[in-house]
């Protein structure tokens, strides 16, 4: 006579999944109060990994826009009580030293003098406060900014020092009305009347600077009228642009232009430098390393609110755990195995995290989208990260889940009946 072989259910996936799904709906305030901490914590990661990775691209092309192939010389530093000032603070610099280098610098192509000084600019009873740049007639293909409206001033005006003015997209708007076209206007700077011939095209911001905040007058006017200090050996200025013939040659123009000018400040040591040359592509990698390591670590005190949202999950699984005892008391006498009891709270947990992390990842991308407009800044989602906090949650669910799991696949059904 054949022995009978006990009943057993054999549950699908489906059923575990609907019988999860229910046990989750019958009980929404507490599955969402599990899941706002994986929501918080996915939606910071994306959120944050994306502002900055838009942040960097932003700043990336503001300085591509300015060319990787430029070199900046700047004025070196004063020295008051055998403290060192900072660089600028003295004018060692002057518009000769960049005719020189324009002579006898082969890889140089384009060079470009500069005064700058913070202004006040007026027009009728409006006033803003801006960056005045004294400049000479290379300044836009050194800065590879022109203008967008009217001209920039010629030869004959930069010989005469005329009193003629350019000015960035931001003073116009600071200045004038929409209606009143800025061409032919008159603004005072420093109580000197300029008359506006053109309006710069915008070029948004770099960092925290807005280099459409600023106003450009001739290098012989600003230096004989606004500033009224001249180097003896001819017109000081605050630094000098440099444009190579292609990026790969700017360590050759760098080496140029510093003997050019040690050999004309006579200069012996390196130590006793008076300038200082820096190079845009090395700008534009340092910045790059800098914003990449500032979001990573974001990115990392971020992560830590997932941890927060493991924990909250197995909590409240250990707790749901204690409330269905006798729920899984009777499942277990009726036949279901041990599996399909781990596989329930096992689908109930993961089911929690994916869905927060979905919402989350909705999120994210929702947060990054209105900073993005908010602040102007180039719009990037980080596939990756939508990747990265996906897998996370899905792994966040399972690791939270299998302790609560495995404890109510191995209560006793005798037991978990008797319990109250």
């Amino acid at each position: 006579m054949t022995q009978a072989k006990p009943n057993r259910f054999t549950i699908s996936a489906i059923d575990i999944m609907e019988m999860a799904i229910e046990s989750l709906w019958n009980n929404k305030l507490r599955s969402a109060l599990t899941m706002l901490g994986v929501i918080i914590g996915i939606s910071s990661v994306i959120s944050i990994t994306s502002i900055g990775q838009g942040v960097q691209k932003s700043t990336e092309d503001s300085i591509r826009s300015l060319g990787t192939d430029v070199l900046q010389v700047m004025s070196g530093s004063a020295k008051s009580g055998g403290v060192v000032q900072a660089m600028g603070s003295v004018s060692t610099l002057t518009w000769e030293d960049a005719k020189a280098i324009a002579q006898q610098a082969p890889s140089a192509t384009v060079i470009a003098a500069y005064l700058q000084r913070p202004v006040q600019v007026v027009y009728n009873q409006t006033n803003t406060s801006t960056t005045a740049y004294g400049a000479d007639l290379s300044f836009p293909d050194a800065r590879n900014t022109y203008p967008q409206v009217g001209r920039f001033f010629r030869q004959s005006e930069l010989d005469e020092t005329a009193s003629v003015v350019v000015i960035g997209p931001t003073v116009q708007r600071n200045l004038f009305p929409a209606d009143i076209d800025p061409i032919g206007q008159k603004i005072r700077i420093r109580g000197e009347l300029y008359k506006v011939i053109g309006v710069m095209e915008a070029k948004g911001s770099q960092g925290p600077q807005d280099r459409d905040d600023a106003v450009y007058i001739p290098l012989t006017t600003m230096s004989a009228r606004t500033i009224g200090r001249n180097a003896l050996t001819g017109i000081s200025v605050n630094g000098i642009f440099i444009k190579s013939q292609h990026e790969s040659q700017l360590e050759t123009l760098k080496f140029q232009v510093t003997n050019i000018l040690r050999l004309r400040h006579k200069i012996m040591s390196p130590a006793d430098d008076d300038f200082r040359v820096t190079n845009q592509a090395d700008i534009l990698k340092t910045l790059t390393t800098i914003l990449g390591l500032l979001t990573t670590t974001i990115v990392a005190v971020a992560a830590i609110s997932l941890v927060v949202g493991g924990i909250g999950i197995a909590n409240i699984m250990l707790v749901s755990v204690v409330e269905r005892t006798r729920e899984i008391g009777v499942r277990k006498a009726i036949g279901a195995t041990d599996r399909a009891i781990l596989s329930q709270f096992l689908v109930e947990s993961v089911t929690i995290s994916v869905l927060g992390g979905t919402i989350g990842i909705v999120l994210g991308i929702g947060v990054t989208v209105v900073a993005a407009t908010a602040f102007q800044f180039a719009l990037v989602i980080s596939g990756g990260a939508v990747v990265v906090g996906f897998g996370l949650s899905t792994l966040v669910g399972l690791a939270a889940g299998v302790i609560p799991a495995r404890n109510a696949a191995r209560l006793d059904p005798i037991t978990a009946l008797r319990s109250e």
